[in-house]
């Protein structure tokens, strides 16, 4: 028996898919690995992919292409900083590239190591993808109902979806 339920809000999607930059260079892929399994409306995805996917169902594709602020946002100068060396206190050896986990008034957010100076050191707090056209392309292969304690977590448990499917198919 075919789900023919709708992604809304609380539902638990789970989506294949593959993610570019506009001019075809791949980025990244669910293919030869585990899906994406998400809550609809817990903003876990980039708002116009989770837009995109608002009342598809099991088996729909989606092609679409988004412009930066409707994917990792825009890039924003203002979260690129130079700091004092001082505060990578107990790493021996700072890169460019290096990630770290900084404490910010909106608590912690990643940065990257953009540039090493003798006294300072430049971070960006950028997503690596903001400012970029992205593709996404992929198909919706699971879409259920969020169990009472998936949305008290605000992310989903896989035993939840193994277990239903289970009910689901000693039902059919």
């Amino acid at each position: 028996m075919r789900n023919n339920m709708k992604i809304t809000n609380d539902s638990v999607v789970s989506i294949h898919f593959g993610v570019s930059e506009v001019d075809g260079n791949a980025l990244d892929s669910t293919e030869n690995g585990a899906p994406l399994e998400f809550i609809q409306g817990s903003h876990y995805l980039v708002p116009g992919l989770e837009a995109e996917l608002e009342g598809k169902q099991l088996g729909d594709k989606f092609d679409v292409e988004l412009e930066a602020k409707d994917a990792y946002g825009l890039f924003q100068d203002e979260l690129v900083q130079q700091v004092p060396r001082s505060l990578f206190e107990g790493v021996d050896e700072i890169e460019v590239g290096m990630s770290f986990q900084a404490e910010t008034d909106q608590g912690p957010r990643s940065v990257e190591v953009t540039e090493v100076g003798e006294e300072n050191v430049s971070i960006d707090a950028n997503h690596p993808l903001a400012g970029m056209a992205l593709k996404f392309v992929g198909e919706v292969i699971g879409v259920r109902a969020a169990t009472e304690e998936e949305l008290a977590h605000g992310h989903t448990h896989p035993a939840a979806s193994e277990e239903k499917e289970a009910v689901e198919a000693a039902n059919a």
